[in-house]
């Protein structure tokens, strides 16, 4: 049945060459004879063929041209164009490839030859529109498979965190609240454009997930000195200021054990380095200023603030405006000066941040 059957355009300004060719062509595709470059462009808004055979020498608009306006155009692109010319010579060619064109077929035609040309480029075709459906679909299957392994890895860091949580009555919600911090500066950041080329440099897919391990050296910390009802004393704060390294050497022995991994990459370098400090006063190991990865500076500020609008064991929860003042006061000392001013800039939406974790911790009437 014609329906069936692969629908070719003819283009050739020679009314007696599109006969020939209809008449070798017409008991095996559907032909479609066009006499100019301007009525295949009316043509192809009603029909898209399987091919184009395409002469060059034609008025008005050459095959050239013509071939060009298809390149430009979007979906007709990429319909296969063999040229038809009786140009011989090696630059007509050359330009034509480079245009484009699978083919070249030399006037006058060979029914054999021409048939021949064509079956081998309707061929390559079908197997290049497979190898792109084949390859969409093992892109979709790489995806889908891609989110089942991030949406496992979340909830297995979460219930981690949970665990964490459940060891420390007093700082509730505290990793969950300062990856939502963390999420927000980062968000601002990005729309500012501060850190522009350091920013380049994280994988930001798993920069905010990894920040909710930065406590996990606190499994290892006794809870006589997690839960005491009090200051600690000089000991004791030697003991919880080991948190940092504990928790990036666990997750460095993961490291050794997989896959060099973004995920593990962040979350060891914000684990050891969110106690560091702007001016080299921090630990564990008294790194300053641009010393400080990133990742490390970002989470100070983000943990200092969440540290200061929560109930502790030696203080009261300060409200968020005193928190914010706090913060600012150290710019250039304990914090980078310009995440200050980010974190100045979203200071709203962090409240509300904390607002929203104290109403769904607020007991039922």
């Amino acid at each position: 049945m014609d329906s069936l059957r692969h629908k070719i355009m003819l283009v050739d300004d020679n009314l007696s060459n599109l006969a020939i060719g209809r008449s070798m062509l017409k008991d095996h595709y559907e032909v479609f004879p066009i006499p100019s470059g301007r009525r295949l462009f009316e043509v192809l808004e009603h029909v898209t063929p399987a091919l184009i055979l395409l002469d060059i020498l034609m008025p008005e608009m050459d095959g050239f041209e013509v071939r060009r306006r298809l390149k430009s155009s979007g979906p007709w692109d990429e319909i296969p164009v063999i040229f038809l010319t009786s140009k011989a010579d090696e630059g007509s060619e050359l330009e034509g490839l480079q245009l484009g064109a699978i083919d070249y077929v030399a006037k006058p035609f060979s029914a054999p030859l021409l048939l021949q040309r064509i079956r081998n480029q309707l061929l390559l075709d079908a197997q290049r529109k497979e190898l792109k459906r084949y390859s969409e679909d093992l892109e979709g299957i790489v995806k889908e498979k891609t989110a089942m392994v991030m949406d496992l890895q979340n909830m297995v860091i979460s219930t981690l965190a949970d665990m964490l949580e459940c060891r420390d009555d007093e700082t509730g919600g505290h990793v969950f609240r300062t990856q939502r911090y963390l999420e927000i500066m980062v968000a601002k950041i990005l729309e500012t454009g501060v850190y522009r080329e350091e920013m380049s440099r994280l994988d930001l897919d798993f920069l905010v997930p990894s920040a909710l391990l930065h406590d996990i050296g606190k499994i290892a910390i006794s809870d006589t000195i997690l839960r005491k009802p009090g200051p600690l004393d000089r000991e004791e704060f030697e003991e919880m200021k080991r948190h940092s390294r504990l928790g990036a050497d666990a997750i460095g022995r993961i490291s050794t054990k997989s896959v060099d991994h973004a995920f593990l990459h962040h979350a060891k370098t914000i684990a050891l380095t969110h106690h560091e400090k702007w001016d080299g006063t921090g630990y564990p190991d008294g790194l300053s200023g641009y010393d400080i990865p990133l990742e490390g500076r970002l989470m100070a500020v983000a943990d200092v603030y969440d540290a200061l609008i929560s109930d502790r064991p030696y203080k009261k929860a300060f409200s968020p405006d005193e928190a914010k003042r706090i913060i600012v006061e150290g710019r250039g000392k304990h914090f980078d000066p310009a995440l200050v001013d980010v974190f100045e800039s979203v200071s709203d939406e962090l409240e509300a941040v904390v607002l929203e974790f104290a109403e769904e911790r607020r007991p039922a009437a």
